[in-house]
């Protein structure tokens, strides 16, 4: 059996809104969840999200303390990732729609207000009670993988 896959997340607000990704090329599916991606051996989890961050959305932040600890699990190829939450702040830049993630993998990001993510489908379920709602760090237990529609 194989260990998880480890995944380092953002939580990013401004103006009251969160930042969001859509992690699927050319917007193939209308999942979408915080940034950020797997970790590297050899750096520190901040630094790993300082990385994915800025691939993501071209944005550099500082990152502040955990907030949520998300698994995830598809029975079937016996895939579970486990996500590490952080609660961060934009340091430089702004959202620029021509910015290219060199994996080509998220092509729209953008911050979404609460009311918002009433309609939006999402993941982990838990993202809006984190980003707008509780402090210190929550546990998500094992969830379904959501697979592409």
């Amino acid at each position: 059996m194989s260990l998880p896959r480890l995944a380092v997340r953002a939580i990013l607000m401004k103006d009251d809104k969160l930042l969001l990704v859509n992690a699927f090329p050319d917007a193939t599916d209308d999942l979408w969840c915080a940034p950020g991606g797997g970790v590297e051996k050899g750096a520190s989890l901040p630094d790993n999200l300082i990385r994915e961050v800025y691939e993501e959305t071209g944005l550099t932040i500082s990152v502040g303390a955990p907030c949520l600890i998300n698994e995830f699990h598809n029975p079937e190829d016996r895939f579970h990732q486990v996500d590490i939450y952080f609660r961060c702040t934009v340091t430089s830049g702004e959202l620029d729609d021509t910015w290219q993630d060199p994996e080509a993998i998220v092509t729209r990001r953008r911050y979404f207000s609460r009311s918002e993510m009433d309609t939006l489908r999402f993941k982990p379920d838990s993202l809006p009670n984190v980003a707008w709602g509780t402090t210190g760090i929550n546990y998500d237990p094992l969830e379904l993988l959501v697979k592409p529609r």
